[in-house]
């Protein structure tokens, strides 16, 4: 008998509920909510077709800054459907500085079948290149206009084929990187066994050339190879070049020189300077683009 009620009283202890789990669960708001907006349902915002619809934030506060962004929408799964622009109107108090955030923000919270590139968000990767407002620029560096009379425009970087929406296609930028070879070459290895130094003024001449991150502003900016691209490199890929024949430890600078003598690759350049306006960078392709034909001329 004892031991059925020591049992019983061991039972009782194990299954007792502590009174902090009890007072956290008191405290649990037990509001009933609005059910979430599935697809298909009728609720959910939509994209519409007309050209100059304007999709708005649902509840806008009273004192809110609205801003209007006129985007490029394309959808290769149409192919039926020509190319438009979407209008998209947007609080900036709720809104982050940066039109990535604006883009973002669209995406998540109004409409999430808008379609663009971003990673880093720190001018890094070069992901997020676009036209913005008649500039090529970065989206995650280039600041909202803060006029709310004014509304934005924003189209993907111009003279390329359109993946979708803000997505350009990239394939042939890189096949003509990957032309130069951008890697250090060399026939010799270290005396010492260790590393390939340069000397500090060496290393100095690398300056502004290295901090290039391949976004494209530049190069789709720029006249002559919006009309030459099959053939003439442009300006972020010659950059990239010199970059190489700069480069003092680099011992293929009379080969990487020959490849780009010839009448297109490297002489379409007419000193236009749209590169060096664009670049989000505050780089200078054409002074390398200058420079490659300048040691070209004495070799």
């Amino acid at each position: 008998m004892a031991t059925t009620r020591a049992l019983t009283r061991l039972a009782v202890r194990r299954t007792a509920v502590p009174a902090v789990w009890t007072r956290s669960f008191a405290s649990v708001d037990t509001t009933p909510r609005e059910p979430i907006a599935k697809a298909g349902d009728p609720s959910r915002p939509t994209v519409p077709e007309s050209k100059t619809s304007t999709i708005k934030e649902p509840t806008p506060a009273k004192e809110a800054k609205t801003k209007t962004f006129h985007i490029y929408r394309w959808n290769p799964d149409e192919p039926s459907s020509k190319p438009r622009m979407q209008s998209y109107t947007l609080d900036l108090n709720k809104t982050g500085p940066m039109v990535l955030d604006a883009l973002i923000r669209i995406k998540n919270e109004v409409d999430p079948t808008l379609t663009f590139r971003r990673s880093c968000r720190e001018g890094i990767c070069g992901s997020c290149a676009m036209n913005i407002d008649g500039v090529n620029t970065l989206a995650c560096l280039c600041r909202i206009p803060t006029d709310t009379s004014k509304e934005s425009r924003i189209y993907p970087l111009p003279h390329t084929y359109v993946v979708k929406d803000l997505v350009p296609d990239l394939t042939h930028f890189y096949k003509q990187y990957r032309s130069i070879k951008p890697y250090l070459q060399r026939n010799t290895p270290p005396p010492d066994g260790r590393e390939n130094r340069q000397s500090i003024a060496d290393r100095k001449k690398l300056d502004g050339l290295y901090e290039c991150i391949l976004c494209a502003c530049c190069s789709t900016s720029c006249p002559s190879y919006w009309w030459n691209q099959e053939e003439y490199l442009g300006p972020a890929v010659l950059l990239q070049s010199y970059r190489w024949i700069a480069d003092s430890r680099d011992e293929k600078k009379a080969e990487r020189q020959d490849a780009l003598n010839n009448s297109m690759s490297l002489y379409r350049c007419h000193t236009i300077l749209n590169c060096s306006r664009t670049c989000p960078k505050g780089l200078n392709p054409a002074l390398a683009i200058a420079e490659i034909k300048k040691g070209m001329s004495f070799t």
